[in-house]
């Protein structure tokens, strides 16, 4: 699978450890460095401005959606390759995936999981097929991960569904996991 651009969701949250920023600079560059676009949701703040600004300060092209309401409250990134604007939120996410190749999911609040976890719905159900990595930074996610693990093991989900998304722990491990990545069944809807 050719992968050339790469959704990141992530928190819009200012004030978060600097560790979780540290992270989301070094994912930035590493996208720039590796010729892939970013598909972000277009925020002003927290890791969504963290990874733009690293995006395109290390010359790579930075798409961002964001829904009028938001736009019109001034909460957009201004200074993107591309800023798209949306009726609603939900036009947000499905044109995010759509541009998209490949997901990466950074620590986030409740818009980050529910993003995280409809994407990984949409693959199980063959909507998506390219890579989803989570990437762990300080076991944010193991909690969730430990949720998708329950869900298996009480059969909510199938056992190879565990496919559908990787875990990494640094930004270098996930642009491998996406740069390699050749799970792309020939038939996605049998994996439903």
């Amino acid at each position: 699978m050719n992968i050339r651009s790469v959704c990141v969701y992530c928190a819009s949250s200012p004030g978060i450890d600097q560790t979780y920023f540290d992270a989301a600079t070094k994912l930035g560059i590493l996208l720039a460095q590796n010729n892939l676009m970013c598909v972000c949701g277009a925020g002003n703040q927290g890791l969504m401005r963290e990874v733009s600004d690293a995006v395109l300060q290390s010359g790579g092209k930075v798409t961002g959606i964001i829904p009028r309401f938001m736009y019109e409250e001034g909460w957009h990134h201004k200074n993107l390759t591309t800023l798209s604007i949306t009726d609603t939120i939900h036009e947000r996410k499905k044109q995010m995936a759509e541009l998209s190749d490949a997901i990466v999911a950074l620590p986030g609040g409740c818009g980050t999981m529910e993003e995280l976890l409809e994407i990984i719905t949409w693959k199980q159900l063959g909507i998506f097929t390219g890579p989803i990595v989570i990437l762990n930074t300080n076991n944010y996610y193991t909690p969730l991960i430990d949720m998708l693990k329950k869900a298996i093991i009480e059969s909510f989900m199938r056992k190879e569904h565990e496919q559908i998304w990787s875990v990494t722990d640094t930004p270098e491990k996930t642009i491998e996991q996406i740069l390699f990545f050749e799970n792309k069944p020939e038939n996605p809807r049998l994996f439903a």
